[in-house]
Parts: structure tokens; C-alpha cells; sequence
């Protein structure tokens, strides 16, 4: 029987006049891998601030194991910024000593990217005091996880953590004895780490077994059975639940909620967006050329992130862009912004950036903008336009797009000042969608929002007739609005991944194995014969009209498997419909060969 580690007894607390709990009673144990979810304000971190005694109960009591070990991770370190990280995170170890331990290799490898921590520019000796907050919070978790906590809490763990450094703390947390209680709005992460959740909703906390997926299920039903049936019908969680069930790139394991009653729920759910109709929509609204380069390099100072880049943004693409920190991601997006709203004259160091003349682009950065902080929220958002046009005839008021993001009546005469973090990024959301851009540029768009956030911003993604280019750690959210993953791997190359984020998690194990720096194109160029200008454009051409062709047979095997789910009952029509679906699959494979191998070249 699994020993009990923290029990918390009717438990109260109160801001001003509103109870974030009112007499909330949960359990810890050996084993438990817990993951806390609810909006923005809701107590989630006053409750693990509370469970691990850092925050006093206004009522009730919490009660910790005798001689627990407990591990806290908040969003303020309590490092020494005098001190080294050799100092913080192994102590007083000897070389020789934390070498030879495989568990400290591990962590150090996993957060850092090496032993020698690259990024950091005296490896272990760096002092602590001028680093940026994400990289002192990687060296709090890297202290917490090479301790031997009984108890992990972890608040938003995978902030400042890129796909890889995300994927190697699930795994990692996977196989720790430790029990784990984690809030985060990392879906993905969510699915892949933990046991139960606890969803923290109104001074309630309501307790579910299994992970993300099984969570969306059970809250899915329960408000099923409270709803009427067309309530039922417009449910977000249900369409969300669709999209899970249907197989996520991201999932690795089957659901284990029960089959049958989830295919009931989401049978007359269509899928999340309708590709070929919104890029027609698309088209009409951006003509042929959004954004096309040609030769470009860009650069970041002295250091070149992406050179001879021969690439094109098609209207209605689509695109979520992985890849190490300081590979260029964000110097890629502000290149082509730049070019877009200078019409052109202000260019990168080498090549050209063209964008279409009816683009209209909104950028979404990772700087939060400064408004005036007398403003309320509506008038902030009434300030670009009263009323929006989303797409697919859905039309809306100022006020009915701050309501779906959040924002209640009573919220939209808050004055901007007094705004969370959070808010204010929902709020910078708001104002660039209320402008109709047909062009959107999303850098880290998830940032400080909370997954029913989250969930409302995926669903007006999902009518919105545009290009957009998505930067993101959050795997879940990049899988279930983009069609398509280009990857930065740090050779100053930008790669199509036909198999998305796994195949780039993939090529950066390879990487690290080798630890040699990729196979660039001065590397290729040095190993094999020199190619000439003309042939390099011939192969780029090749593999931009491969790219169309993928595009179409993805396009083509949605529409055979929706067939396929029409005729289910006519064995015959079946057998024939799989037996198109599977040439298709064999034409994707050869396509996809010969992608690679033109991505060698190119």
C-alpha cells in the first residue's frame, strides 16, 4: 500500500472578499505523478504553495510525512547570485566525483545541452548573477532534480525549456520514484507525465485518474450530463476531445478512457478545420505570393543563423518552426516582418525577402506591448475596431471576443494597469486578431496563458482563413494548429520535418550521440562536388513542389478516411477505400524519400 506523503484537511483561503478555496481536501502518496490545471487566478499555485507549506491556511490544516523530503520549484528562484553554478547545482563534488555519477550527467546533459553547459560562458564557473531568468530557473531544476526529493512541485516547469528540453524532462520524470505534483499548461507534458489531475475550478478542486487526455474525457462528460443537448453540441472541451481521440501527432500511447463512450460523444463533431475550404478562402484573400525568399541570409551580429534560405510562406500555410534556442527562429520572423512593413526596402544582409501586396500582417513577439495603463480592456481592444470578421461567416463584437478570451463583462472595465501578466498577453492577442490580419506571426504565443485560454484561441485559429508561422515550446499547441514543421537544428539550414516534432526530438538524439556539429552545407559542399547555382535552384524548386504534393496527399487521405467512417457498414466500399488510402501512403513514402534526399543536396 502506497505510503501517504501530505494530506491536506478542509482547507480555506481568501484574497480580499473571494475564497480561491473553500474547504478543499486532497491526498498525496508515494508514486502519485499529479498535474494541476484551471485558469489564470483560479489557486492553482496557492494551492502547491499551501501543500508544501511555503503559503499559511487561512482555515484547516496540511500535514507533511515525518522526515519528508520535499522539492519546490516556484517562478521566483532562491538561488545565490553571488554564487557559481558549479556551486548551486553539485556542491562541493569533486570533478571526478559528479562525473562518474550517471544521474548528474543526465540532468546536466538534458537542461544544458552538454556537460561543459554550452550557452553559458564559463560552463560551470558562471557566475549566477547576470543570467536571465530562464536560465536561473533551469538551474533551480536542475538542483531540485539531482537532489532525492520524496515530493517534486514543480510551478510551470517547462517555461524557458524548448521542445527537446521539454520532451527529456517528461522522460525524465517518467522514470524518477519520486512523486511529482506539477502545475503547468503544457498539455503534452500533462499526457505524457501524469497519473491524476486536479482541476481547480471556483474554491473547488475536482480530482481525476489518468492524464490530460483522460481529464478532457471525464470533464467532457460530466458536463455532458449537466448540459442541454445543443449546449452539448457547441462544448469546446468536446472538440478538443475530438482532436485527441482522433490521434494527435503528440500522443505516444493509446487513451485509456473508455473507447466506446468517447466515440460517442465526439461522433457528430467534424474535424477541428476544414484545410481545402480555408485555403480557398485563403487564396481569394492573399492572392498567389505571401511571402517568397530567395538566397537569404540572416544574421544576428557577426553570427550567421541561416544562409543561401530559398523558401516560400503559400497563402493558407500552415507552419509550426522548431528548433535549438539562438538557432534563429525569432531572427527569421523579424526579417520577414520587416521586409513586409517596409515594403521592401529594409532587407537582410544577403538575398531578398518579397511579400505579397496584400499582405497584412500581425505579429505577435515575445515582448508584452506597453498600453496606456489608465485604459480599460474594452476600450483597449475598441481601440483597433469595434467589430471583427474571423472567418467562416463568424462575425463579432469587441466585447464578444474579450468574453470568449476571458475577459467577463465585469473584467472588460478593469483598467489595463491592473491586469495580470497573463491577461495582458491574452489582451495583446485580442488586439492583433481585432485588426483581421490575413498574415499572422506567433512567437511563443502560449506564454502565461492557461489551458482554457489556450482552448479558445485554438478554436478561433481554427476558422481563421490566413498564413501563419507558429514559434512555440508548447508541442501541443503547435500540433493542433499547424499543418506542417520546419526545423532550425543550429547549421544554419531551415529543414521540412515530414513526421513533425518527433522527427526533429530524432535528429537532435543523433546530433547529441555524434557530438559533432550537423552536417551543414559548407560540410556537404566539402564532401561532395561543387554544385552549380542553377542546379541548387533546380533542387529547391523540386523540393518546394515535393512540399505541394505532401500537402495534397495529406488533403487526399483526410478526405478517404472520412469515407471510410461514412461507409463503415459496407465491408466492400471499405476494402476498396483502404486500398486507395494505402497507395497513397506507399506514393507519400517515395515522396518522402526523395525529399530527403534533395534536402541533402540542397
Amino acid at each position: 500500500m502506497a505510503v501517504n506523503l501530505v494530506n491536506v484537511e478542509a482547507v480555506s483561503k481568501v484574497y480580499g472578499t473571494r475564497a480561491l478555496l473553500d474547504g478543499v481536501s486532497l491526498g498525496v502518496s508515494e508514486g502519485d505523478r499529479i498535474g494541476v490545471v484551471g485558469r489564470n487566478g483560479d489557486g492553482k499555485t496557492t494551492l502547491i504553495r499551501m501543500l508544501a507549506k511555503l503559503e499559511e491556511a487561512d482555515t484547516g490544516r496540511v500535514t507533511h510525512s515525518g522526515g519528508l523530503r520535499l522539492g519546490v520549484l516556484t517562478q521566483h528562484d532562491s538561488l545565490d547570485p553571488g554564487a557559481t553554478i558549479r556551486h548551486e547545482v553539485i556542491g562541493d563534488l569533486a570533478d571526478h566525483e559528479w562525473a562518474g555519477n550517471a544521474k548528474i550527467r543526465d540532468v546536466l546533459t538534458g537542461l544544458f545541452g552538454g556537460l561543459d553547459l554550452p550557452g553559458f560562458p564559463q560552463g560551470l564557473d558562471t557566475v549566477i548573477a547576470p543570467l536571465s531568468g530562464g536560465e536561473r530557473r533551469r538551474i533551480a531544476l536542475a538542483k531540485l532534480l539531482i537532489a532525492e526529493p520524496d515530493l517534486i512541485v514543480l510551478d510551470e516547469p517547462t517555461n524557458h525549456l524548448d521542445v527537446e528540453g521539454i520532451a527529456w524532462l517528461a522522460q525524465h520524470l517518467r522514470t524518477r520514484r519520486s512523486a511529482l505534483v506539477c502545475v503547468t499548461h503544457d498539455r503534452w507534458f500533462l499526457d505524457q507525465v501524469c497519473t491524476r489531475m486536479w482541476d481547480v475550478q471556483r474554491g473547488t478542486v475536482y480530482e481525476y485518474e489518468g492524464g490530460y487526455s483522460d481529464y478532457v474525457f471525464a470533464r467532457a462528460e460530466r458536463e455532458r450530463i449537466a448540459a442541454t443537448e445543443e449546449v452539448k453540441r457547441q462544448n469546446l472541451v468536446r472538440k478538443e476531445l475530438a482532436w485527441l481521440r482522433r490521434g494527435a501527432p503528440a500522443r505516444t500511447s493509446k487513451p485509456r478512457f473508455r473507447v466506446e463512450a468517447a466515440n460517442e460523444l465526439i461522433k457528430d463533431v467534424p474535424p477541428p478545420r476544414d484545410r481545402s475550404e480555408l485555403m480557398k478562402f485563403a487564396t481569394t484573400r492573399l492572392g498567389r505570393t505571401v511571402f517568397e525568399l530567395e538566397n537569404v541570409t540572416v544574421q544576428a551580429g557577426p553570427k550567421v543563423l541561416l544562409k543561401h534560405l530559398t523558401w516560400q510562406l503559400g497563402p493558407g500555410d500552415r507552419i509550426g518552426l522548431v528548433g535549438v534556442n539562438g538557432a534563429g527562429k525569432t531572427s527569421l520572423l523579424r526579417a520577414m516582418a520587416e521586409a513586409a512593413r517596409s515594403e521592401g526596402e529594409r532587407q537582410p544582409s544577403a538575398g531578398r525577402i518579397v511579400s505579397g501586396k496584400t499582405v497584412k500582417l500581425a505579429y505577435l513577439s515575445q515582448e508584452v506591448v506597453e498600453l496606456d495603463p489608465a485604459l480599460r480592456v474594452l476600450e483597449a481592444v475598441q481601440q483597433v475596431r469595434d467589430r471583427v470578421d474571423l472567418g467562416k461567416g463568424r462575425e463579432m463584437t469587441a466585447g464578444q471576443l474579450c468574453e470568449q478570451f476571458g475577459f467577463s463583462k465585469d473584467k472588460q472595465w478593469t483598467p489595463v494597469g491592473d491586469l495580470s501578466g497573463g491577461e495582458r498577453r491574452r489582451l495583446q492577442l485580442l488586439r492583433l486578431l481585432m485588426d483581421e490580419p490575413n498574415v499572422l506571426f506567433l512567437d511563443e504565443p502560449t506564454n502565461d496563458l492557461d489551458i482554457e485560454t489556450l482552448t479558445q484561441l485554438e478554436d478561433v485559429l481554427d476558422g481563421w482563413p490566413g498564413s501563419m508561422i507558429v514559434i512555440s515550446h508548447d508541442r501541443f499547441f503547435v500540433e493542433r494548429t499547424t499543418d506542417q514543421v520546419y526545423a532550425l537544428l543550429g547549421d544554419a539550414a531551415l529543414r521540412m520535418l515530414p513526421r513533425g516534432i518527433d522527427e526533429y526530438l530524432e535528429r537532435r538524439q543523433k546530433m547529441i550521440e555524434a557530438a559533432v556539429p550537423p552536417p551543414g552545407p559548407a560540410a556537404e559542399r566539402s564532401a561532395a562536388p561543387e554544385r552549380s547555382a542553377a542546379e541548387l535552384r533546380a533542387a529547391k524548386k523540386e523540393l518546394q513542389k515535393i512540399e505541394r504534393q505532401l500537402d495534397k496527399l495529406s488533403e487526399n487521405e483526410t478526405k478517404l478516411h472520412s469515407q471510410i467512417a461514412e461507409n463503415a457498414t459496407n465491408f466492400e466500399k471499405v476494402a476498396e477505400l483502404d486500398a486507395k488510402l494505402r497507395e497513397l501512403a506507399a506514393e507519400r513514402e517515395e515522396l518522402e524519400m526523395r525529399w530527403l534526399e534533395l534536402a541533402e543536396e540542397a
